[in-house]
């Protein structure tokens, strides 16, 4: 386990208190829906000791990694290989209804960004793959090589937010049709040769946004996150909590949403009372979106970007 001694978990005191209420003192289930390395699993499986952790995660590698982590936490510990929209399933598979807590720690992880043959980081050179479960699924150089020019150009505007991405496109089609694409280190010349000096000079690596937008089409990540975050909503308990950590401004939209949704009352505007059982489902456990400190962004650098919010179920659904 070379990497795990690198793998630092983000905001991880602030999610232990976050989480404290919900867990402390009973036998609890919490869900890890995003389990990586284990790093945060480990902590509340320390923390909790009747706690039993459910952890979810769709790349096999991940899940073998935790699988050792926490073999000492012996059968409190229940492993799913399942993408994290699959949460209902995997508790009702384990004959459960309900649970008291579930973490979402979103994005890439550091074993995926390590691992040169994975091919998410843009700064080294390898197969252009980026799929989390590495046994199922289109590649990036899938994506790159078939996909239609305007659908190729809406992936970066949409999930890169890339201001040049006909530009980018117009190059991409220019150059398969030569030679498909195979691997990262010919796509980050032409991505440095596409966009403008200027915008390379201010907006960061010109690779960045454009491995984002491949990375969450081939891995289909905002859709499944639209389904994911109401359905561990639905699987709290009356008290029980929900923390997710985000990583980038489309993700952290669609919780802020889904969050949105629960925490407000459905009675019409302008009765002097609430109805019965249309008011908020949820409340707020933080204002906004909370960020990382200097002091955690110095420990961790992955924390520079996270963007936590929580909530808290305070009643049953209608």
């Amino acid at each position: 386990m070379t990497e795990q001694p690198r793998h630092v978990p983000v905001l991880l005191d602030r999610i232990l208190e976050l989480f404290d209420p919900a867990l402390s003192g009973r036998p609890a289930v919490l869900v890890d829906a995003t389990l990586g390395l284990g790093g945060h699993a480990d902590a509340l499986l320390v923390a909790h000791p009747e706690l039993t952790l459910v952890g979810l995660d769709r790349d096999p590698n991940a899940l073998a990694m935790s699988r050792e982590r926490l073999a000492r936490h012996g059968d409190r510990v229940h492993l799913v290989h399942t993408v994290y929209d699959g949460i209902q399933e995997a508790i009702d598979g384990l004959g459960l209804s309900r649970v008291d807590g579930v973490l979402f720690d979103l994005g890439v992880s550091s074993m995926q960004l390590d691992v040169a043959e994975r091919g998410f980081a843009y700064s080294k050179d390898s197969p252009l793959d980026m799929r989390m479960d590495p046994t199922t699924g289109p590649t990036a150089a899938d994506v790159l090589n078939t996909y239609a020019p305007g659908e190729l150009v809406r992936i970066l505007r949409e999930y890169g937010e890339e201001k040049f991405a006909t530009r980018i496109v117009r190059a991409v089609v220019n150059e398969r049709e030569k030679e498909p694409f195979t691997n990262s280190a010919r796509l980050v010349e032409l991505l440095y040769s596409a966009v403008p000096a200027a915008s390379r000079r201010t907006g960061g690596h010109p690779a960045k946004r454009t491995f984002q937008a491949l990375r969450i089409e081939v891995n289909a990540e905002l859709d499944v996150l639209r389904r994911a975050i109401p359905a561990a909503l639905s699987a709290l308990r009356v008290g029980g909590r929900i923390v997710v950590e985000s990583y980038q401004s489309l993700e952290d939209r669609i919780v802020k949403r889904a969050m949105a949704d629960l925490a407000k009352s459905t009675t019409p505007e302008g009765l002097p009372v609430e109805l019965p059982g249309h008011g908020p489902q949820i409340r707020m456990l933080t204002r906004g979106a909370e960020q990382a400190d200097e002091q955690e962004i110095e420990r961790n650098s992955r924390a520079q970007s996270v963007r936590l919010r929580a909530a808290e179920r305070i009643r049953e659904a209608s």
